[in-house]
């Protein structure tokens, strides 16, 4: 699944490619995006802008609170892509949900899970994208909030609780796996268990790392290692450590059965602290 960088990438690009563009085309298979389109036209429309926010992706037609916006999240499987008028796609015509054109670009959407046009004054009354955590990759970044909200969730696995987006946007299971190998965390301690010290220093590192990430390229968090050797630990089960040499594991977590990767010995949890959350 796309992560709060991987976003931020996506809306850097398509932002050079629409922004203070006239839509001349605008066509989509979803049947809320049509029926949206229909009351609130996009045509005839300019792209005011195009923003990110944690896993969510938004391409702004105007500045008006009661202009269109649509709104993506990637899921699994989404990407946006832009091409030339004339040029051939590198995916099926099938497979996009939405496209958008303009004079010089044909900016398609394919296999997005939630795609959906709303205005942006719907948007902001939106009670689960109010409740969105701060997210880790802006400038503006609030640590502090990150981990009072996280610390709100006590009884969750701390691998659980940083995934959950109304406490951090933006992290997601390569990022966790990352981020707590790094930290030095056991992803199945609770946030209980964690001092505060901790959790500061782990939503810091969340900033750092997606800052870092941010700009293109394969994604790093082993800053000057070889090439596909770039990350610490996601990935690597059955492998050795690169710190200490124990075999790395991997755990299904939470509800949906989230894959960690984790290493026994650095991320053992302190004896004293009790039998970690599963």
């Amino acid at each position: 699944m796309p992560e709060g960088d991987t976003i931020y990438r996506a809306a850097t690009v398509l932002r050079r490619a629409l922004a203070g563009r006239l839509i001349s085309g605008f066509r989509s298979d979803v049947p809320q995006v049509t029926l949206a389109a229909a009351r609130t036209p996009v045509l005839g429309r300019t792209v005011s802008a195009v923003e990110a926010k944690g896993k969510h992706l938004f391409i702004r037609f105007g500045d008006a609170p009661d202009d269109p916006v649509l709104r993506s999240h990637l899921g699994m499987q989404g990407s946006w892509h832009i091409y030339r008028p004339g040029e051939p796609w590198q995916r099926p015509e099938r497979q996009a949900r939405v496209v958008i054109e303009t004079d010089r670009f044909v900016v398609p959407c394919f296999n997005a899970p939630t795609l959906e046009l709303r205005t942006g004054r719907e948007l902001a009354a939106d009670p689960q994208l109010a409740a969105l955590g701060p997210d880790a990759i802006a400038d503006g970044f609030d640590a502090a909030e990150a981990a009072r909200r996280l610390r709100a969730r006590p009884d969750l696995a701390i691998g659980i609780a940083i995934l959950d987006q109304r406490a951090l946007a933006g992290v997601g299971n390569v990022f966790k796996s990352e981020l707590l190998f790094i930290r030095r965390l056991s992803p199945f301690q609770r946030v209980a268990e964690l001092d505060d010290a901790q959790l500061q220093d782990l939503v810091e590192e969340a900033h750092r790392q997606l800052v870092a990430n941010r700009g293109g390229g394969a994604r790093v968090t082993r800053p000057g290692a070889p090439r596909h050797q770039t990350l610490w630990i996601y990935g690597r089960a059955g492998k050795p450590c690169r710190v200490c040499g124990t075999i790395i594991r991997l755990r299904r977590q939470g509800d949906g059965g989230r894959t960690t990767y984790f290493c026994p010995s650095c991320q053992a949890a302190p004896p004293d602290r009790g039998r970690s959350a599963p």
